[in-house]
C-alpha cells in the first residue's frame, strides 16, 4: 500500500531549500479560483516567491457572478501591492496578476456527459485539469519556476487529485510543479480571517451551473427542515 503523501511537507522543504540557497526568488505562476481562496496563499508564498496571479476560471457560467469576483481578486492584489509601498511587508515581493480569457464555452464542452456527476466528482476532477492545463501552459511559455492553484485550499477540493494533475501536467509540458494543501497549517481558517479584513466577497457555491443548482436544492432542503 502507498503511504498516505503530505503535500505540505512537501512544500515546506522546497521553501527550506529556497531559503537555505539564498538565491533570487524563483518564479510562480499561481491559477487562482477567487479571492478569499488566494489570501492566505498569496500571504504565505509571496515571502518566497515572485507571484504571478493566474485568474481562468471559465467554470463560472454566470458572467456578472465572473465579473465580480475576478474585481475582488484584482482588488485583493492591490492592496498586498500596496502594503509594500507602506513598508508593512517590506520582506515580501509584489505580485503580478493575468487574467485568462473568460470562455465558458470550454467549461461546458468539457461537461458533456457528466451533467448528473455529484459535487465533487468526476466533472470536478475534470474542471480541476481544465484550469491546470491552461495554467502550465501559459507557465511554460512564460518560463517560470513553479505552477500551481489556490484549490487544494478549500475543504471541499480534493487536494490528492488536484496533485496528481498537476504532477502529470509538470511530466508532460517540463515545468516544475509546487506541491500544495494549502487548508493544513490552518490554511483555510486564515483565509477566513483575511476574507473579513479585507472585506472580500466570498461566494458560497464553485461558480458553474451545476454547482449553483446544487446550493439551491440544499438551501430548499434546509428550509424545508426549518419549517
Amino acid at each position: 500500500m502507498n503511504a498516505v503523501r503530505n503535500y505540505q511537507k512537501e512544500l515546506d522543504r522546497i521553501i527550506e531549500k529556497i531559503g537555505a540557497a539564498g538565491e533570487c526568488a524563483p518564479t510562480l505562476f499561481l491559477h487562482s479560483c477567487c479571492a478569499p481562496c488566494s489570501s492566505y496563499v498569496l500571504e504565505y508564498l509571496r515571502k518566497y516567491f515572485r507571484i504571478t496571479v493566474f485568474y481562468f476560471n471559465p467554470n463560472i457560467t454566470q458572467e456578472a457572478e465572473y465579473r465580480k469576483r475576478v474585481a475582488e481578486q484584482k482588488r485583493l492584489i492591490a492592496a498586498y501591492n500596496k502594503e509594500l509601498t507602506q513598508k508593512v511587508s517590506a520582506d515580501c515581493y509584489p505580485i503580478e496578476v493575468v487574467e485568462g480569457d473568460y470562455e465558458p464555452a470550454r467549461f461546458f464542452e468539457m461537461a458533456k456527459g457528466l451533467e448528473d456527476c455529484p459535487e465533487g466528482g468526476e466533472r470536478c476532477f475534470a474542471c480541476y485539469a481544465l484550469r491546470l492545463s491552461e495554467t502550465a501552459r501559459r507557465a511554460q511559455e512564460g518560463r517560470y519556476d513553479y505552477f500551481t492553484t489556490t484549490l487544494s485550499i478549500s475543504p471541499l477540493k480534493n487536494a490528492v487529485k488536484l496533485n496528481e494533475i498537476g504532477e502529470r501536467l509538470a511530466t508532460e509540458l517540463g515545468v516544475a510543479w509546487l506541491p500544495s494543501d494549502f487548508k493544513k497549517k490552518d490554511g483555510y481558517k486564515r483565509s477566513i480571517e483575511l476574507s473579513k479584513e479585507y472585506d472580500l466577497y466570498r461566494q458560497d457555491y464553485c461558480g458553474c451551473e451545476y454547482s449553483l443548482a446544487e446550493r439551491e436544492r440544499q438551501k430548499q432542503k434546509r428550509e424545508s427542515m426549518d419549517g
